[in-house]
């Protein structure tokens, strides 16, 4: 038995409630079991009992054990002084409280624990995998819908941090969190520094000549401080040498990273893109909010290195010709983390629905994720057909799966009260 499965049962009533007594064999009666509290104080709140003839309302509070009152030291904490009953699993000592004990020992349903102990031991993808058939859609859709929203507004506390420290610049912080996602998981904090060290007011001054943005961008990401042969890293170095001087930039730290990685994901290409899509429209966060469907976010996104790299992954080094054009799959990734989260974040902060809803509409209309979580659920028959769908799984997997927080989980909760 565990403290928050105690909780679960008597939140939800799940234990035999006939001819129930006090510890000190007094008939009790619940006429309402409390709301949960997930904030400092007892268990629930606001409940209504009534014990023999008389009718009390207040707090009530769960444990183990009855000593646990004593050792969580509740007896001088003044949020307790409202507690009205204390319920235990197991009555191991008398400490003459001021309220009556209930013991749920003997009134629990075994096949209820024998269940819950199922998904605790199991070490399968999800606990549930086995009985996860038995969950309708209906269930599916509201808990994913949950889900989602959950996972966006734990991103709209990370922005809205970041927009305390920057002043409530919305464009710049959507310069760094777009630089940051162009970096993908091995280079995302070198990315998101090097945005950092370049306010977007100077990209601005620059913006027309793509030479003077790749100078910014690789300098700072210490790109430039080899010896090349070729022209063009020749001239973005004395671009660099000159902006450097004229803005006192400091270069970034930290070394990006090419190793066991596919050339078109190589940080070079990845920055020289980014620079392209600076060069053709900078206020980017003003037009995400301006656009009434994704389509137009995604004709934004559609850019192409500029033609030296059509032959190079790296200075210096010659390759076959290929157009760096940003793929479908990377656009995909960048609506879903970057455009999405912040329009959800600026609707959160402005108090407009409109903009919130718009960004859950949208993941809607972008395909779903493919990882190693998402396969996971498709091998189990859960539907991922929208990025709502993948997001959702994703924020499911990692924070209730993971975690084994069944008993927090719509499916979870489902199949336990099934049985």
């Amino acid at each position: 038995m565990t403290e928050r499965l105690l909780q679960y049962i008597w939140q939800f009533q799940y234990y035999n409630r006939n001819d129930l007594v006090t510890d000190e064999g007094e008939q009790l009666q619940i006429i309402h079991p409390g709301s949960f509290n997930t904030n400092q104080g007892p268990d629930f709140t606001d409940a209504k009992i009534r014990i023999e003839e008389t009718t009390w309302a207040g707090s009530i509070e769960i444990h183990i054990n009855t000593s646990d009152w004593k050792n969580h030291k509740h007896s001088g904490d003044k949020n307790y002084k409202n507690v009205i009953l204390h319920v235990v699993w197991q009555h191991d000592v008398n400490l003459n409280l001021p309220c009556s004990t209930l013991v749920l020992h003997d009134k629990v349903p075994k096949l209820l624990l024998s269940k819950y102990n199922e998904l605790m031991n199991a070490n399968n993808f999800i606990a549930c995998e086995k009985h996860i058939e038995q969950v309708n859609n209906l269930t599916w859709q509201s808990w994913k819908e949950r889900l989602l929203v959950e996972r966006l507004e734990r991103r709209t506390a990370v922005i809205l941090d970041l927009l305390q420290k920057n002043n409530n610049h919305w464009e710049e912080i959507f310069w760094w969190l777009l630089a940051k996602n162009f970096g993908i998981k091995l280079n995302s904090i070198v990315f998101e520094s090097i945005a950092r060290s370049i306010p977007i007011n100077i990209l601005a001054k620059h913006k027309d000549q793509i030479h003077q943005l790749e100078a910014l961008l690789f300098g700072q990401a210490g790109l430039l401080d080899e010896v090349y042969t070729e022209e063009y890293p020749i001239l973005l170095q004395k671009e660099y040498r000159f902006l450097k001087k004229k803005y006192s930039l400091q270069k970034v730290e930290g070394s990006l990273i090419f190793l066991r990685m596919r050339p078109s994901n190589f940080p070079t290409v990845r920055l020289a893109q980014l620079a392209m899509l600076v060069h053709g429209s900078l206020h980017l966060f003003s037009k995400i909010k301006e656009a009434n469907d994704i389509k137009t976010i995604r004709q934004l996104l559609q850019v192409t290195a500029n033609d030296y790299w059509h032959y190079h992954y790296v200075f210096d080094e010659t390759s076959a010709f290929k157009k760096k054009k940003l793929g479908e799959q990377m656009i995909g990734n960048i609506l879903i983390n970057t455009v999405v989260p912040i329009l959800f974040a600026y609707g959160h902060y402005h108090h407009e629905n409109i903009y919130k809803d718009k960004a859950l509409q949208w993941l809607e209309d972008i395909g779903a994720e493919k990882n190693s979580i998402t396969k996971g659920f498709e091998s189990l028959q859960v539907e991922n057909k929208t990025a709502f769908d993948s997001q959702a799984l994703i924020q499911l997997k990692n924070e209730y799966c993971n975690k084994k927080r069944c008993l927090d989980c719509s499916v979870g909760n489902k199949l336990i009260r099934n049985q």
